[in-house]
């Protein structure tokens, strides 16, 4: 009856393309196959020449999952209004649901070049639902469609965009250069892939592009201060996270740094890079009393952000310390306490005036500051005040002596200061005076951080892994596991090796300070997106 009702209707309204789909999903209810197909063939057959007729039978065969009749439909009228890209959008996601990938990425290409609003939402499906070995495929096709239309500025963001979701930085410049001189750009999209490129650590080419901009747009364009700013920061980062730096190399970023100062000058809008080369000198040239010469005259700029000035205070506290400038360093830390109250910095200020007091073995008192800074809301400082209150009553209650715990906190400050053999040498003295004592492990692993500090990475290793061996259920052996795992990560480019490591943190000592950090940055080597 319904088959009789169906077929009446189309005799009354042959126009309506749809009942022919009706029609053939009773047959096919039935297992009247060819007939079924027959009715879906008329369908698309009389389809007249009408957009919103085309949507409505192409979305009446998607119901049924009728893909190739619903690409069909959308292939005839596009003939029909003779437009081929007006229902790319439609059959690129048809496509996508068979699996057919080629097709996919041909349609979706075409919807930007028609209509480029809809580049977000391609984005968003590319990565959503294309598998990662076709990624070669779409850049061939963009590849290709750039060659007829090579003025399409829209081709090439999307193209740009594919070298970024697979981190081919270098590729993505070579794009974005390009159409900046063909279009006679601002060096915007340059500027914008330089900072994506740093973020990610890929220097060299972040410094290529702000090269670009300083070299090619001059003075006179509005990124060149910052291009300028960037490309020395990068400089730097390039050159200390390669693990493999020269005496040479470090006084070229250095005469680098010294020439943005002469240009820009030294005032509040470059004290953020003054932050820099002072850090430059104290930490890696190992010029304390030059790194204080650049700093102290920074913190009385008039106008300077009581963020960065906070950060540059403490900073020029640290390298007093270092310089062994005890009150000098506690003034500043005071100073920044009392401005920034309950705020981070604030925290951040009480913490390393607690761990000086610690340094001189004032350790009650040390204490006491730590453990009101278990509540911090600054996640870092709060567990690293647990971590040492802990440590101090650990390492006080078990003995009412605390001399070795004052030569272990000496050593620790000896160790901040970069005087690394004096603090060898008081480490040695402690194992020797106090054997077998509950310090056993602290003292390999302040070793292991001196190692790292001196680059001797296999070394460190050795030690830490001692930490595991001989004290698995001592405080240290957390923070040994994490601190294996990041030299494997960062200095020995072993993401596998890491990846072990910071998984076995997070599964055997899961009531770690350290648990939640090693779970993000495994799921981060793993892939996952974060």
């Amino acid at each position: 009856k319904c088959t009789k009702d169906i077929k009446t209707q189309i005799k009354l309204k042959p126009q309506k393309v749809n009942l022919y789909v009706t029609l053939g999903n009773l047959y096919e209810i039935q297992n009247l196959q060819k007939k079924a197909e027959a009715e879906y063939k008329k369908a698309i057959e009389q389809l007249p020449k009408d957009q919103y007729i085309t949507t409505r039978l192409a979305s009446a065969f998607l119901k049924l999952q009728r893909y190739d009749e619903a690409i069909q439909t959308y292939e005839k009228g596009s003939q029909l209004l003779k437009d081929e890209k007006i229902f790319a959008y439609n059959m690129g996601e048809l496509y996508r649901r068979k699996g057919d990938y080629p097709k996919m990425i041909e349609n979706y290409i075409n919807t930007v070049v028609y209509n480029p609003q809809q580049m977000r939402s391609i984005k968003t499906l590319i990565q959503r639902f294309m598998p990662k070995e076709f990624y070669e495929e779409l850049q061939t096709q963009l590849y290709d469609k750039i060659q007829e239309q090579d003025d399409n500025e829209i081709l090439v963001e999307l193209l740009t965009w594919v070298f970024v979701q697979q981190k081919d930085y270098a590729s993505a410049l070579r794009q974005v250069k390009a159409l900046d001189i063909r279009t006679d750009g601002s060096g915007a999209n340059v500027y914008d892939l330089a900072e994506i490129a740093a973020n990610d650590k890929d220097y060299k080419t972040a410094i290529k592009a702000y090269d670009y901009i300083v070299k090619t747009k001059g003075k006179a364009a509005s990124f060149y201060v910052d291009a300028k700013r960037e490309q020395l920061r990068c400089q730097r980062l390039q050159l200390i996270s390669s693990n493999d730096y020269s005496k040479e190399d470090l006084l070229k970023v250095k005469a680098n740094y010294e020439d943005f100062l002469n240009e820009f000058g030294r005032t509040k809008n470059t004290a953020a890079i003054l932050l820099e080369y002072a850090e430059l000198e104290a930490f890696y040239l190992n010029d304390i009393k030059k790194a204080i010469e650049i700093l102290l005259p920074v913190i009385d700029y008039p106008g300077l952000n009581p963020d960065l000035l906070a950060k540059i205070k403490l900073r020029l506290a640290d390298f007093y310390l270092m310089d062994r400038e005890r009150w000098e360093a506690t003034l500043l830390y005071g100073q920044v306490d009392k401005a920034h109250k309950e705020g981070p910095y604030g925290h951040k200020a009480r913490y390393k005036n607690a761990m000086l007091s610690y340094y001189f073995g004032d350790f009650e008192w040390a204490q006491s500051q730590f453990d009101v800074l278990k509540a911090s809301t600054s996640k870092l400082i709060s567990n690293d005040a647990i971590d040492r209150s802990i440590f101090i009553m650990d390492n006080m209650g078990l003995d009412t002596s605390t001399v070795a715990l004052e030569m272990y906190a000496k050593a620790e400050l000896l160790n901040f200061q970069n005087r690394f053999d004096e603090s060898l040498t008081l480490l040695d003295t402690l194992i020797h005076k106090f054997p077998d004592h509950s310090l056993d492990d602290d003292v390999l692993y302040l070793m292991a951080q001196i190692d790292v500090k001196k680059h001797q990475y296999e070394a460190a290793i050795d030690k830490l892994e001692k930490i595991l061996e001989k004290f698995p259920e001592e405080i240290r052996a957390d923070n040994a596991l994490f601190e294996m795992a990041e030299i494997y990560e960062k200095n020995l480019n072993n993401t596998e090796k890491a990846k072990e490591l910071y998984e076995k943190l997070f599964l055997e000592y899961d009531n770690s300070t350290l648990a939640i950090e090693a779970r993000k940055r495994f799921r981060r080597l793993r892939g996952d997106d974060l």
